[in-house]
């Protein structure tokens, strides 16, 4: 059996041998100011409406201690990131596939432990990541709520962010406090981020377009950070009644009102035929190597899998 040097080795041959031809997912962070606002129904809602448009499509749960996302999918993983880290199961083998083929990988305490890994662990880690890159062509990451060191690395490392809120005023304060955050962090970088606004429980859309901008009126003048709007959810007995039964509510009940609004989205952020996208992908292995670049992992990720930056 080779040893753990050799198959990192190989692993990093592979990798710069397919660099060329090698795909980059699009990655969005889903992220909120607090809990409760719906955040991950969002993500998974979205994700099943990308899948009817015929993407292949991923959901990062990232969402430490709650398994919000296997919940709703009704089904419990054999395997998540810490198998990865610790039991060195390969990605395809902490992938779950939930409902009309979205995959969905269980972050548990893996992410978080990544920070106390030897290099060549890290590198072995992002190389793997990066077949995801083949794997999906969007991948959602469900990030946890509120303005914890570890939501603000992913908002970090993400040049596309949905913030979802609701019409709640502390929903509206924590949205604040995040981006507020988010603007503050020494690696924030504007010019390369476009931050997504989703109005969810709102009573009309007229709600949902003044809850938008409420809070893009406090961001752009206090923080010079513009937003924009891609829509409003109402509230949904529908949506509601698909929770309990641990379904997406675009499965289980797929003319809900909230349902056409999730399609609305999704089609607003796929954008039309020929449509420049906002920001470039970038791919799972610039991500991660985003997340850890406190432990100055740059230049040895960038020769594992140089190529994969958009």
């Amino acid at each position: 059996m080779q040893d753990q040097a050799t198959q990192l080795r190989n692993i990093i041959k592979n990798a710069n041998s397919t660099k060329s031809n090698r795909p980059l997912a699009r990655v969005i962070t889903v992220t909120s100011g607090k809990g409760g606002v719906g955040k991950s129904n969002v993500a998974i809602n979205l994700a099943i409406q990308f899948r009817k448009m015929g993407q292949r499509v991923i959901i990062l749960d990232a969402d430490f201690g709650l398994a919000n996302i296997e919940i709703m999918f009704g089904t419990v993983p054999k395997h998540n990131l810490c198998d990865l880290i610790y039991q060195g199961k390969n990605i395809k083998e902490v992938i779950t596939w939930g409902p009309m083929g979205v995959g969905f990988i269980s972050g548990g305490s893996g992410i978080s432990g990544m920070y106390n890994l030897s290099r060549d662990y890290l590198v072995y880690i992002i190389v793997n990541l990066a077949e995801l890159d083949a794997i999906a062509d969007t991948i959602i990451v469900d990030t946890g709520a509120g303005i914890s060191d570890a939501v603000l690395e992913f908002l970090v490392a993400s040049g596309e962010i949905i913030l979802v809120t609701t019409p709640e005023p502390t929903s509206i304060t924590d949205s604040y406090s995040l981006l507020k955050a988010l603007n503050h962090h020494p690696r924030f970088s504007r010019e390369d981020t476009v931050i997504k606004t989703v109005s969810n429980r709102v009573s009309s859309e007229a709600e949902g377009e003044q809850l938008y901008h409420k809070l893009s009126a406090v961001s752009t003048r206090y923080l010079k950070l513009p937003l924009t709007y891609l829509g409003s959810i109402p509230q949904d007995q529908q949506l509601s009644n698909a929770v309990m039964q641990q379904s997406p509510v675009s499965i289980a009940f797929p003319n809900a009102k909230s349902v056409r609004s999730f399609e609305s989205i999704a089609k607003k952020l796929m954008g039309g035929p020929g449509t420049e996208p906002e920001v470039q992908p970038r791919g799972m292995a610039a991500f991660f190597s985003h997340i850890i670049k406190s432990r100055k992992l740059e230049s040895t990720t960038a020769e594992a899998v140089s190529g994969t930056k958009g």
